[in-house]
């Protein structure tokens, strides 16, 4: 119950981030007992690379506490959709960040709003749509694989979100969201091989006040099919972008102070002689300066995706 709402302490059942470093965390269930692969009912130890934690021990504790390891230290986390991008169990490739707050930013997603995704996934993206939206608002995901949408119903209810989500198993390219949702969506997000045959249905589904929608694509041949069909429903506002990180170098540079002095005097052949330094004066230090610089890596991010949004305007007839 971890991700419904802000606790201070650690109660049985909550899915806790046990962090370590920046690049070594995890994601763990605070139940005392664990049923092995033999089916036997034993103590949940969890083990890391600063020795084994006896989970029941941290039941109770605040969260943001150091808790001790049989040879170290780490931190108990309530677990936030950024955290648990980093430390979730992979059923798919996932949405990182970057891409994920411009999609919130973009679908205009806030409490009280109605989201159509397809696919479910992982869930990465699934948990931040339900932090936006909640506690008045709701998500309609879709995945095709059925045994990816039982896990990923299982997980929101675990996590005490599964009465704001609702799971389905379906193919939304050849079947759509179902007419119950006809209309009822106030965004759609599309993350398919083939999203340009799910448009038709994304059309449908959203409100007769009109609506904005996303595709997530690798590729931009499929990012260009979506916006012929795109165009061809009278969508409008329509644009692809890629969202890359990338950091500057921060560097401090030291650099020799140029002596300018000699431009203010008249150009002639005496200043020109007395202003050109002798071999002896050349090898004596210059002054020099420090200087905070800042560039661009040598080396740049490699390529996520391209995003696809687009604005349903209102009113627009569905046939």
């Amino acid at each position: 119950m971890s991700f419904l709402k802000p606790k201070t302490h650690i109660e049985q059942g909550d899915i806790v981030i046990l962090y370590l470093s920046v690049n070594s965390m995890h994601a763990i269930e605070a139940v005392p007992t664990i049923v092995n692969k033999k089916g036997e009912t034993i103590q949940h130890i969890f083990q890391t690379n600063y020795g084994s934690l006896k989970v029941e021990s941290i039941i109770g504790v605040e969260y943001g506490s150091r808790v001790e390891l049989s040879k170290g230290w780490a931190n108990v986390l309530q677990p936030t959709p950024e955290l648990w991008t980093q430390t979730l169990p992979h059923r798919t490739q996932i949405i990182y960040t970057p891409d994920i707050s411009m999609i919130l930013h973009q679908l205009e997603v806030r409490p009280g709003a109605v989201v159509i995704e397809s696919g479910t996934g992982s869930g990465s993206l699934s948990h931040y749509f339900l932090r936006a939206l909640k506690p008045t608002g709701h998500l309609h995901t879709f995945d095709f694989h059925e045994a990816r949408a039982d896990q990923a119903r299982d997980e929101f209810k675990r996590h005490g979100l599964a009465a704001f989500v609702t799971v389905y198993h379906r193919d939304v390219c050849n079947l759509g969201f179902s007419s119950e949702l006809d209309g009822a969506a106030d965004a759609v997000f599309l993350d398919l091989p083939a999203p340009d045959l799910a448009v038709p249905h994304a059309f449908k589904a959203l409100k007769l006040s009109g609506g904005r929608f996303c595709s997530f694509s690798p590729c931009i041949e499929q990012s260009q099919r979506c916006i012929q069909e795109l165009t061809k429903l009278g969508f409008n506002e329509i644009c692809s972008m890629e969202v890359l990180q990338q950091e500057s170098v921060i560097k401090t540079r030291s650099l020799p102070v140029i002596d300018l002095e000699f431009l203010k005097l008249p150009k002639t052949n005496e200043t020109t002689a007395q202003t050109t330094p002798s071999a002896e004066e050349s090898k004596t230090p210059k002054e020099l300066k420090k200087y905070l610089t800042s560039s661009n890596p040598q080396t740049l991010p490699g390529h996520t995706g391209f995003l696809t949004f687009a604005t349903l305007p209102p009113n627009i007839p569905k046939a």
